[in-house]
């Protein structure tokens, strides 16, 4: 958790903050300075190893006057640090070129520099549970405390000559913290009813968790002509600081009733039930940057003397003072409620001999409310958007199932399955809020904002469809071998899309695209080696393979503007492939298991295809994920007559894979929209049991 260094100065939170010429005293704008933390630049220094610790303890003891019934607990602690340097970041922005005659993109901005982390995690549960033959009842509460302190520094160009820029130089220090936490208790009871047939499963669990970033800090000096640094807002920007608080309750209440019966002298089971579920969310973001009073002088141009205390206000030259980003009311907060209540029926028996039936009916009233404004009616405007605990989605729908199941031999079958599900958008993607990534300098527009004429602020739900034909083996030992075909459409789908109009800046948001659909191919296999030879019969060959082929139908709007940017030889069709669905996924391990000497090991393998991120329109290009081949191996070794020591061994990313985005377009070269080089790990462990 934060040590307190990075709360936001009680002043700051008024109406009114002290400032030059506002009937505040200089002594009071001084103090009121003085009240943030004074560090703004980043510093170098050596970390630790990573390391994590844990403990556990639990039992189980016989209770009642006949020893039938049993009482269990468990308790666990674990407490994790790590810490990763990034030698190589870069993140850019990127445009085509008005001449349909020029492949090649030209960036808008473009930074490369280092970034440091710190991650800790620390997390606490307990839990109890008592059963006897016809009842048991469990509480588990957990706890997770999580903190992530993050610095860097960038090189950062900026060219005029490219649409909506102003042409700079400057170099930034970014410190940055978020704090999460999650408190959670589960209260479940399952209850048979002797020998009716009959079970009921109970469950209450609610959860509060939060999300703060208290004072994210991005100064940057400009160069000027000559080589003098100064902060400048039409370009690096003035220091500024950002203060983000997120709460959030999500409480859950479930009940499920199942009933075991005979029908064509083979088992069947009956289920039915209820839910209901409550989620409560409240955001607020605080923005603050540095004005100057005076004339800037800046001669060593060191960002970590930026707030001392010759440079502020009244004192000459510079003069700091803080400048609040914040208008009453903000358009940077909302408060947003769920309310979804769901009840179900299912049925699963076996209408002839070798054919099972799974048939289900769920109906769902969902209504989601929202709090908030936009920026036109934070200033005043007659034009802008207020919602006062408003409806902005409410629906009422049913989602049937169907799976059927053949039986073809007793260790094989073939599967045909139907499913309606549904997407809906989040709380912050159902929201007028903006919000800045100071590194990368991406801001995320909530999804209610109109930017006319190509969206008009109603986002939606995405219905989806899904059809799935699976043909499946299943042999000795876990073996098993699987091929399947799937299919799926999708009703007004979400995707994250750049916004055209903002030119003079990197601005995402979700929208509801045309209307998609995706269809695959998957084989699946677990296969012991000892058929090719009696000494391989402890080592395991599994891998999955996923060809997806996906497609979006444009709107007229993205299509319209894809086509007026189309490169000289290029033909824009009007469908392209959905984003967030990969061409095809890969994944492989070869496992090594021996009860006898107590060792394990596995190597894997993963990779995904190259797969759309962000949707790109007008000159702003499309951008993609790079596959990344990752490949890890470890090794567990047991010890002991009862293997109660072990000791653990493992190596990620052995190939040093990169973590890539970029730009793509027609003819052109790839250029990079974010990168970095994680590099290898390694790390051993050691346990004992009792």
């Amino acid at each position: 958790m934060d040590d307190g260094t990075r709360a936001l100065p009680t002043a700051a939170r008024g109406d009114r903050i002290p400032l030059p010429y506002s009937g505040y005293s200089d002594a009071e704008v001084t103090r009121f300075v003085q009240s943030f933390n004074p560090q703004l630049g980043a510093q170098r220094r050596n970390s630790l190893i990573d390391y994590s610790a844990s403990f556990s303890i639990g039992d189980q003891l016989n209770v009642g006057s006949k020893g039938d019934s049993k009482l269990g607990y468990i308790f666990s602690l674990s407490y994790k640090t790590d810490y990763k340097y990034y030698d190589d970041v870069a993140y850019g922005s990127y445009q085509k070129y008005e001449d349909a005659d020029v492949y090649e993109m030209r960036y808008a901005t473009v930074q490369n520099g280092q970034m440091g982390e710190q991650n800790v995690l620390i997390g606490l549960l307990g839990g109890l549970a008592y059963k006897n033959n016809y009842n048991k009842v469990r509480m588990t509460v957990m706890r997770l405390q999580n903190g992530e302190s993050r610095a860097a520094q960038f090189n950062i160009k900026n060219d005029g000559a490219a649409v909506g820029q102003s042409g700079y130089i400057a170099q930034s220090d970014n410190l940055e913290y978020n704090q999460r936490s999650l408190t959670n208790l589960l209260i479940n009871g399952k209850h048979t009813l002797q020998d009716s047939g009959w079970e009921i499963d109970w469950r209450i669990s609610p959860t509060y968790s939060t999300s703060d970033d208290p004072d994210l800090r991005k100064t940057a000096f400009t160069e000027q002509p000559g080589g003098r640094q100064l902060f400048s807002a039409g370009a690096g920007g003035n220091p500024s600081r950002i203060w983000r608080e997120l709460t959030e309750i999500n409480a859950t209440a479930r009940l499920d009733i199942s009933k075991d019966y005979q029908f064509n002298d083979q088992k069947a089971q009956i289920k039915f039930g209820t839910s209901h579920t409550y989620k409560m969310r409240d955001y607020e973001i605080l923005f603050f940057d540095i004005q100057f009073a005076n004339t800037q002088s800046w001669p060593d141009a060191d960002i970590s003397k930026v707030l001392d205390p010759s440079n502020l206000y009244p004192n000459r030259p510079n003069g700091i003072y803080y400048q609040s980003g914040n208008p009453n009311p903000n358009p940077n907060e909302y408060s947003s409620n769920v309310n979804s209540s769901a009840f179900y029926v299912s049925n699963e028996l076996y209408p002839f001999a070798r054919l099972k039936t799974i048939l289900g009916l769920r109906a769902e009233n969902f209504v989601q409310r929202h709090t908030g404004r936009d920026q036109a009616f934070a200033r005043g405007s007659s034009d802008g958007n207020n919602l006062d605990n408003s409806e902005v989605l409410n629906s009422l729908d049913l989602f049937p199932t169907a799976n059927l199941i053949f039986e073809m031999t007793d260790n094989q079958n073939l599967r045909a399955a139907f499913a309606r599900t549904i997407a809906r958008p989040s709380f912050k993607e159902l929201s007028y809020a903006q919000i800045l990534d100071p590194i990368s300098n991406i801001i995320f527009n909530g999804g209610l904002y109109p930017y006319l004429p190509d969206w008009d602020g109603q986002l939606t739900e995405t219905y989806i469809n899904n059809y799935d034909l699976r043909w499946e083996l299943f042999m000795e030992q876990g073996q098993n071998v699987s091929a399947s075909v799937f299919y799926k459409q999708f009703n007004d789908p979400i995707e994250i899309v750049r916004i055209p109009q903002a030119l003079t800046s990197t601005e995402i948001q979700p929208r509801n695209v045309g209307d998609a659909q995706l269809y695959g191919l998957e084989f699946e296999f677990n296969q012991n080696l000892k058929m090719l030879s009696p000494l391989l019969q402890n080592l395991n060959l599994n891998g999955n393979i996923t060809l997806v082929k996906s497609e979006v139908e444009m709107t007229e709007t993205e299509f319209n503007s894809r086509k007026n940017q189309e490169r000289t030889g290029e033909n824009i069709q009007n469908t392209r492939a959905m984003a967030g669905q990969s061409p095809y996924v890969i994944n492989g391990g070869l496992v090594y298991g021996d009860p006898e000497t107590g060792l394990d090991a596995g190597l894997f393998y993963n990779v995904k295809g190259p797969t759309l991120l962000i949707v790109g329109t007008g000159i702003l290009p499309d951008v993609y994920q790079a596959p990344l081949h990752s490949l890890n191996l470890s090794i567990n070794k047991k010890f002991g007559e009862e293997k109660r020591t072990s000791v653990d061994f493992k190596v990620s990313n052995i190939l040093g894979q990169e973590e890539l985005s970029y730009f793509e377009s027609y003819k052109a070269a790839n250029q990079t929209e974010e990168r970095r080089s994680p590099g290898r790990s390694f790390s051993i462990g050691l346990s004992h049991k009792f």
